[in-house]
């Protein structure tokens, strides 16, 4: 069907997003996202016709990240703000392109519940480098 299109997204230091296109397995950047940035062609995705593919930073699925907690009571990992970040730009696009009601599907991979020391932690948010959510406290160590 032409009407239905097909998207990967993938995170900076993915390999797949450079297969789908550039034609070659290779990875560029890095990300602080788990199981999410395949350095293989994976059973699922072989033969797969990819139409577009999104490049999304950690920043940005944080951003994602942040809002679906905040708007929609949703605690997610970051592969799932990834993903939601690359179906947030296909939908503008295909809006872009003259579709004024896209129904556009993704994949909300992970709980956040799983990254309590990590994703939904200030200390460890700021040792990365990422942005720390405004209602997050860093850490305090007990002491005298």
């Amino acid at each position: 069907d032409e009407n239905i299109r097909i998207a990967l997204t993938d995170p900076h230091g993915a390999a797949l997003y450079n297969y789908y296109a550039h034609g070659e397995l290779k990875a560029e950047g890095s990300s602080v996202a788990e199981g999410i940035g395949q350095g293989r062609i994976t059973a699922n995705l072989d033969g797969a016709v990819i139409d577009t593919q999104y490049r999304i930073s950690d920043e940005e699925g944080l951003t994602w990240v942040e809002r679906l907690l905040k708007d929609e009571g949703l605690c997610l990992g970051l592969s799932s703000g990834i993903n939601v970040a690359g179906a947030v730009a296909l939908g503008r696009e295909l809006v872009a392109e003259g579709r004024p009601n896209p129904q556009v599907v993704t994949i909300l991979c992970d709980t956040g519940f799983r990254y309590l020391s990590t994703l939904y932690n200030a200390d460890w948010l700021a040792a990365k480098g990422l942005p720390v959510f405004d209602w997050l406290t860093p850490a305090r160590t007990p002491g005298p």
